[in-house]
């Protein structure tokens, strides 16, 4: 759950200052992106879960790449959604689709770069807790 929140920090500034810049309204801005990330949030913590438990994923779990594209798909779907559902415009839908992901899959890189070496650093100190 820790990793989600750290994951969701991150997401809700990026989307609140690209959010801000597509549409230079404070308040439809600010609301797009409380709800944006809000939702991702949530795609993000079962996108984890079903990363930990699909065997075929788990075993890819180190490819980042291929993790990072497939949340990337979901998030760019969402963006979409969200801001088409609260603006009525498809353009500024498709660009916040465009733009609020690709910075948050850059984002999303490192953010999984870091968690996949925590991970390997805990892993390394319990098994030589157990053995030493």
């Amino acid at each position: 759950m820790i990793k989600t929140i750290t994951f969701a920090a991150i997401h809700f500034t990026i989307a609140t200052l690209v959010a801000f810049s597509l549409t230079g309204d404070f308040l439809l801005g600010s609301l797009i992106a409380m709800v944006e990330p809000s939702v991702n949030t949530g795609a993000f913590y079962l996108h984890e879960k079903t990363w930990q438990k699909v065997a075929f994923l788990k075993r890819r779990e180190s490819m980042t790449q291929v993790k990072t594209a497939s949340f990337a798909t979901i998030h760019f779907s969402v963006a979409f959604t969200v801001t088409y559902a609260l603006t009525g415009d498809a353009f500024l839908g498709g660009l916040m689709a465009t733009i609020e992901p690709a910075i948050n899959s850059v984002a999303y890189f490192f953010h999984e770069k870091v968690w996949l070496r925590r991970s390997q650093n805990a892993d390394y100190i319990n098994r030589n807790i157990v053995t030493g």
